[in-house]
């Protein structure tokens, strides 16, 4: 009998691992979309309701106005370049404020 329980040490070595493995893949995921390298889930989902609650949903994500404000960025170096486009024009809107005030 020990030595059959010996026998299937390597399955649930194996078994242990796999299960490690599935850990970590979850928490890379999550961490992964919190840095902005993975895009995350929709926001809205119509997949409850009826067949006229879910046109009507659809209706009203459709609806929305794209040019009533800036789309985000999705990755981590558009956000970068970004920051970097805003920094630049504060230090232009600094600098003409100095010229305006020294004159």
């Amino acid at each position: 009998m020990a030595s059959r329980i010996g026998r299937q040490g390597g399955w649930v070595g194996l078994i242990m691992m796999l299960l490690a493995l599935a850990i970590v893949a979850w928490l890379a995921r999550d961490a992964l979309r919190a840095y902005g390298l993975l895009p995350s889930p929709a926001t809205v989902t119509t997949k409850a309701g009826s067949p006229g609650e879910r046109a009507h949903a659809r209706a009203a994500v459709d609806a929305t106005d794209p040019t009533s404000a800036t789309v985000a960025p999705q990755s981590a170096i558009e956000r970068a370049r970004g920051v970097e486009e805003t920094i630049r024009q504060q230090a232009e809107q600094q600098a003409k404020q100095v010229e305006g005030m020294s004159r």
